[in-house]
C-alpha cells in the first residue's frame, strides 16, 4: 500500500508541471481561439531570461518576476507582428506560424544560450516531508499550489470579469465583438500577453525538475496537449485535473504494468485520452457547443 500511495504522490507531482503548461494552452485557446504550439517554446526562452537574470546576480524570486513581465509585453509583441496578420479561419495557417515559432525559439535559444544543460533554481526549498512512510517534496507541494491559484484566478477571469468576457466573445465572433465596441484585435494581444506571462511562471515551475535546455520543453508540451485535451481545452478546472490524471496513470502503469515500463508509460495517457474522447469529445470539463443552422 505504501508503494501504491508514493507512487500516487509521486504522479501528482509530474501531473502538476503538465498541469502548469497546460493551463497555458487553455488561457490562449479561450482567449484567441487557437492551439499554440509555440507554447512550450516560449515559456522556455522565458525561463532562459530567468536563468540569466540570475547568472547576473539578480535573486531568483525578482528574476522571475521579470521574466514574466517580459514574456507579457514579448507575447503581446508576437501577436501584433505575426500572429495578427495569419487568416484565423485557416486552421493549417495558425498551425504553420505557431510550428515556426517553435523552431525559431528553439533555434535562437540554442543559438544565444548553447545547448549545453544548465541548473535552473527553484525558487522553494528542496525539502523533504514525511507523512507516515510515504515522502512528499516541498518543491512538488508547492508547485500544486500555484498551479491551483493560477486555475482560481483563470476562472475568475473568464467568469466573473469584462476583460475576461471580452476576450472570449473576441476570440467566438470577432465581428460581432467588434460591432458592440470590443477590439478584437486588442483582447487578441492581451491573451498571447497573458498565455506568455504564465508559460513563464510554468517554465520557471518546470525547469528544477528538469534541466534547462533548448529541448526541455518538447516532452512536457506532448503532455500538456493531452492533459489538455483530456480535461477539455476550455477548462481551466480540466487542465489541472487532467495534469493530474496523466501524471498518476503514467505512474502507476509504469510501475505496475511489466510490458509498460519507463519506455512506454507515453502511451498510457494517450490512450486514456482516445477513450475518454470516445464518451465525451469535449473533454471530461469542456463545454457541449450548440449551434444553429
Amino acid at each position: 500500500m505504501t508503494r501504491f500511495l508514493q507512487q500516487v504522490v509521486d504522479g501528482m507531482a509530474s501531473g502538476s508541471v503538465y498541469a502548469a503548461m497546460a493551463l497555458g494552452l487553455v488561457l490562449i485557446y479561450r482567449s484567441t481561439n487557437i492551439l499554440n504550439f509555440a507554447q512550450g517554446e516560449m515559456a522556455m526562452f522565458s525561463t532562459y531570461i530567468a536563468w540569466q537574470l540570475n547568472a547576473w546576480g539578480v535573486p531568483i524570486g525578482l528574476a522571475i518576476l521579470i521574466a514574466i513581465f517580459l514574456s507579457f509585453i514579448g507575447g503581446m509583441a508576437i501577436q501584433q507582428s505575426v500572429v495578427r496578420h495569419v487568416d484565423h479561419s485557416n486552421h493549417l495557417a495558425v498551425v504553420v506560424v505557431t510550428l515556426g515559432l517553435f523552431l525559431i525559439l528553439n533555434a535562437s535559444a540554442g543559438w544565444i544560450w548553447t545547448y549545453f544543460i544548465k541548473d535552473f533554481p527553484s525558487p522553494f526549498p528542496s525539502d523533504v516531508w514525511t507523512l507516515g512512510e510515504v515522502r512528499l517534496s516541498v518543491r512538488s507541494i508547492a508547485t500544486l499550489v500555484v498551479v491551483g491559484v493560477q486555475m482560481f484566478l483563470l476562472y475568475l477571469l473568464f467568469q466573473r470579469t469584462k476583460v475576461g468576457l471580452a476576450m472570449r466573445a473576441a476570440a467566438v465572433h470577432p465581428d460581432n465583438a467588434e460591432i458592440v465596441g470590443i477590439s478584437a484585435n486588442r483582447m487578441m494581444m492581451f491573451g498571447w500577453g497573458l498565455s506568455a506571462a504564465l508559460g513563464a511562471l510554468s517554465g520557471a515551475l518546470i525547469a528544477p525538475k528538469l534541466f534547462l535546455e533548448p529541448n526541455m520543453m518538447f516532452a512536457v508540451l506532448l503532455y500538456a496537449f493531452a492533459a489538455a485535451a483530456l480535461g477539455g481545452l476550455d477548462s481551466p478546472l480540466g487542465a489541472v485535473v487532467g495534469g493530474l490524471i496523466v501524471g498518476v496513470s503514467e505512474n502507476l502503469a509504469g510501475t505496475y504494468i511489466d510490458w509498460v515500463g519507463s519506455d512506454l508509460k507515453i502511451l498510457v495517457p494517450f490512450a486514456l485520452i482516445i477513450g475518454v474522447l470516445f464518451i465525451r469529445p469535449g473533454g471530461l470539463f469542456g463545454r457541449h457547443v450548440v449551434g444553429r443552422v
